[in-house]
């Protein structure tokens, strides 16, 4: 014999560890068990020998259903009471339980024999059912029953012997046999509150042969054959039964009209507040008394890739422009939001899109940024109609230029101040050439002067300038970004220091700056790893990398430092910088020949006002009103009010332009409404098909992984779809459509956004509720 015993120690066995070693054990061949539980669910079921030999169990202690799904050549011993659902869906196993057994004992019973030789509790052989297939599930019981027994019995025999019950008002409880229909119930004793379609009856031929044969192997199983002579006086019991289909008596329908007039609202609680106009509601209905009205949300929500964008480019409108051969327009709409789709999506960009994009959910993110490389040598026409107006951006970098980009399509003269031999910010000054191909940036840039934004590098703003470009300009912008390297003034040693962002500045102007063998970087942002991974290009032979907190870059950032033999170390609070090394807090001592501090930088302001009230933060940065100025006509816009990314630069250039060109047209200046991200709930991805890494297509051909998220995808499911045909598709010209559903025909039913992969459709309650006092009026 096999013995389990669940208890070793202070330690009990879990159910699912108790199970997975029985059925070890039962696939090695064993056939007889001895285990001694704790509460451990299910013992006993579903289990078979694969030679067809009997599965024998004794039990003790047994928790929840006991012998569940149980199937033919199982047999379970339980000693003492077991706890609930004991049997439950027996399929052909013998379960004797020598105690009492919970509720739901014998629920969903369809074969086998369970012996009880106890009491079972409240519902109690419920959905017990018969397949004419195989031999008709037992119940036997000693005792009697909880409440709403045998509720929804569909087939089998339960035997309820009452014994200690005899004075009991009903052995079966309260509510018994409510929903049988099949199947029979013998008891011994008193029975009360079934139904009327329930018959009790007296016992025939059949079934007291039935009970003389299972009576005594009955009373043998649960351990009381001194009983089986008082239990064999068959004229003690009875039986229940269901109606047959022949013995229900069919009622006369009443007259609905005439009851609801003359009964429910009469003298109903109700009767002084409410008409009843004595129209009748079908359950499914069209029209005005559909319980739910379905609409097609097209474009209402944000798709999870455009939401997450800073610039909130529309990715699925590009990949729906070219799912229907528009390649050319689809190259052209990203750039109505930026005028880097290659230097910055396509390579710079961290690609918050991607990560947040819900094709990620089934396998992989559609390849957004590789997207944007198809932009890189897309030709904008110039604008037709000049405004008249003037502006100044000072700054060339990402946010001024997306500034200049989005004002100049407007319209509007643009003009940008930068004090580089080149415009383009920190693109062309401080990111390193190995990071992206230069000629990338170079024609982008020249992309926007095609369009009329003129540039004017090596000029330095200062605050006779600014005043000028006041006086001579209809708006100036302010886009001077982080110039400088941040640090702190009281850091010991910081004349030690190689500013990072220099460093970066003298490598892309071809330069070799002075680079040690032994480097530390103080910083581990994207710009830190610029900065580390450079001086390794340089010729250093370590790079350590120190910061406060965690690393600030991205994680493919950090990959390529450590690949090269760099190391991270977090938790590094600086104390001292000497020519030798750095010092932290705690005193540990890092050696070095160059400290080199790139934790960040920050605006250069003095060529602003001093006279003006411009708020500021920190001494840093600037703090515009809710219209984006600073002062009367003066912008601020991108890393000159708080360091972002290169695409939240971008972003801020677009609503700044906004509110530029409204203040140029004297209108209202209001922020641009950011759409809600679209419901995950809402979007089905069961149509879409996996899709392995090896094999993903090319970018151009990624229409077909985009799930569309919130945007229509024109796959006219919905209308296959519709059981009504309630709903038909209007072409509205210019490669543009939109879908309609008929409310004379549409029942609400919900299958159109049951359907709808984009989540498109959804479904409201209806808007318009029945105005019952208006309606009894014109009746009556």
């Amino acid at each position: 014999m096999f013995s389990i015993d669940t208890f070793i120690g202070h330690e009990r066995m879990s159910t699912e560890d108790l199970l997975l070693k029985i059925e070890a054990a039962v696939i090695d061949g064993e056939t007889e068990f001895y285990i001694n539980a704790s509460g451990q669910h299910d013992i006993g079921g579903p289990l078979w020998n694969k030679d067809g030999k009997t599965l024998h169990f004794e039990v003790n202690n047994a928790g929840q259903r006991l012998g569940s799904m149980c199937l033919p050549n199982t047999e379970i011993l339980a000693h003492g009471s077991v706890s609930a659902d004991a049997g439950w869906l027996n399929s052909g196993g013998i379960i004797t339980i020598r105690g009492d057994a919970g509720d739901t004992a014998g629920h969903c019973a369809a074969g086998g024999k369970i012996y009880i030789g106890g009491r079972a509790g409240t519902r109690t052989g419920s959905l017990m059912k018969h397949d004419p297939l195989y031999e008709e599930p037992q119940l036997w019981i000693l005792n009697g029953t909880g409440s709403f027994s045998f509720e929804f019995m569909g087939g089998g025999r339960a035997v309820v012997c009452g014994v200690g019950e005899e004075h009991s008002d009903s052995i079966l409880g309260e509510r018994p046999c409510v929903g049988m229909v099949g199947g029979v119930v013998y008891v011994r004793g008193n029975v009360a509150g079934y139904p009327d379609d329930i018959v009790e009856a007296a016992l025939d031929e059949e079934d007291i042969a039935f009970l003389t044969e299972g009576m005594p192997k009955f009373l043998k199983a649960v351990d009381r054959e001194e009983l089986n002579e008082r239990l064999t006086d068959w004229a003690q019991w009875k039986k229940l039964r269901p109606l047959t289909f022949e013995e229900h008596q069919p009622k006369q329908a009443p007259d609905l009209r005439s009851f609801r007039r003359e009964n429910w609202f009469k003298d109903g609680m109700f009767a002084d507040v409410a008409m009843d106009d004595g129209n009748v509601i079908n359950t499914v209905n069209t029209g005005l008394y559909r319980l739910r009205v379905p609409q097609w949300e097209n474009g209402k929500y944000a798709a999870p890739c455009e939401f997450s964008c800073p610039c909130g480019i529309p990715t699925q409108k590009r990949l729906e422009l070219i799912r229907e051969g528009k390649l050319e327009e689809a190259a052209k709409l990203v750039l109505e939001y930026t005028p880097f789709p290659a230097s910055v999506c396509g390579t710079l960009c961290p690609n918050l899109c991607m990560k947040a994009c819900t094709r990620s959910t089934v396998d992989e993110s559609v390849q957004i940024g590789a997207l944007g490389l198809l932009s890189a040598e897309t030709p904008v026409a110039a604008p037709t109609e000049e405004t008249g107006k003037n502006v100044a951006v000072i700054g060339g970098g990402v946010a001024g230029l997306s500034v200049a980009w989005q004002l100049r399509r407007k319209g509007h003269s643009v003009t940008v101040y930068d004090d580089g031999e080149q415009v383009g910010g920190k693109i062309e000054q401080a990111i390193p050439r190995f990071r992206m191909p230069h000629e990338r940036l170079e024609k982008e840039l020249a992309r926007i002067e095609s369009i009329g934004v003129k540039f004017v590098p090596k000029t330095l703003v200062d605050a006779a300038k600014f005043e000028e470009l006041q006086k001579n300009n209809d708006a100036v912008v302010v886009a001077v970004g982080g110039s400088r390297n941040r640090c702190f003034s009281n850091w010991e040693g910081i004349e030690h220091l190689t500013m990072g962002l220099e460093y970066l500045k003298a490598l892309n102007r071809g330069e070799s700056p002075r680079t040690g063998k032994r480097v530390v970087v103080l910083g581990a942002g994207d710009s830190g790893m610029d900065v580390a991974v450079s001086a390794y290009k340089l010729g250093a032979e370590s790079v350590v990398a120190v910061c406060r907190r965690r690393p600030a870059a991205s994680a493919e950032e950090l990959a390529a430092f450590r690949a090269l033999g760099g190391e991270v170390r977090t938790g590094f609070m600086l104390s001292k910088i000497t020519p030798v090394g750095v010092t932290a807090e705690d005193g540990t001592f890092i050696p070095a020949d160059q400290v080199i501090v790139s934790i960040g930088e920050e605006p250069v302001l003095d060529f602003l006002p001093k006279d003006k009230d411009i708020r500021t933060y920190n001494d840093n940065w600037l703090v515009p009103n809710d219209e984006k100025q600073i002062m009367p006509g003066v912008f601020a816009v991108g890393d000159v009010i708080k360091p972002g990314l290169l695409t939240d630069a971008i972003g801020d250039g677009i609503g700044t332009a906004q509110a530029v060109d409204q203040y140029l047209n004297n209108e209202p200046i209001t922020p641009i409404e950011k759409k809600p991200v679209i419901p995950a709930e809402r979007l089905n991805k069961a149509y879409f098909q996996k899709c392995h890494h090896c094999n993903l297509p090319a970018a151009a051909d990624e229409h077909n992984r985009c799930i569309s998220c919130g945007t229509c995808r024109d796959c006219k499911m919905c209308i296959e779809s519709c059981p009504e045909k309630a709903i038909s598709r209007i072409d509205l010209g210019d490669g543009k459509w939109e879908y309609v559903s008929d409310e004379s025909k549409c029942i609400g039913c919900g299958i159109c956004a049951a359907v709808c992969p984009c989540g498109v459709w959804n479904l409201t309650p209806n808007p318009e509720p029945i105005n019952m006092y208006r309606t009894y009026d014109q009746k009556h």
